[in-house]
């Protein structure tokens, strides 16, 4: 059996080999195009050769792929990078980010410095078998969930709803562009 662009399937176990099976038989096998775009996308780059045992050229890109759209949308992009939404977005991430990320990085160093200069500090008991080292240590965990906690509700009350809208409306707009050039 062969694909829609005229090569023939491999031998296997699947449909296309009972076909072959059929006609080896006798049996009246009719020819059906068999799309698969999967396979009908093997083409140059792929290790196939073009007969004269080189590598088969590049395959051309589509109509319309590489077209007068592409830097329609690109300016599209381009323009909502360059808007007052988008940077006010950007910035309110960067205010919440830069300081969380800062006071983590500190807190995390502080607990490893204080754990490889200060073992007596550490090994001080606080309740028990509990010692500081310890508490330090559940409290690197605490304050890892606590600022996914914060981030997170800072990115549904801050940002998402602006995000949100200017993602609708880059998708209206390269639409647009999109759909003008057909």
């Amino acid at each position: 059996m062969q694909s829609s662009n005229g090569r023939s399937h491999g031998t296997g176990d699947g449909p296309e080999s009972s076909a072959g099976h059929r006609e080896e038989h006798g049996a009246a096998a009719h020819e059906v195009p068999f799309e698969d775009p999967w396979y009908d996308a093997l083409a140059a780059g792929w290790g196939e050769l073009d007969g004269t045992g080189r590598p088969a050229p590049a395959v051309p890109p589509a109509r319309g792929e590489a077209g007068a759209t592409a830097p329609r949308t690109r300016d599209v992009y381009l323009e909502v990078q360059r808007s007052e939404a988008f940077q006010e977005v950007r910035s309110r991430y960067r205010r919440f980010v830069v300081p969380g990320v800062a006071a983590f990085l500190v807190w995390y160093a502080a607990y490893v410095i204080a754990a490889t200069t200060a073992p007596g500090l550490m090994a001080r008991p606080v309740v028990g078998a509990v010692n500081v080292a310890l508490l330090a240590g559940l409290g690197q965990f605490i304050s890892t969930f606590l600022l996914t906690w914060a981030y997170a509700r800072h990115a549904r009350l801050r940002r998402d709803r602006a995000a949100l809208e200017l993602r609708w409306d880059t998708q209206e707009l390269t639409r647009g562009v999109q759909g003008g050039a057909s």
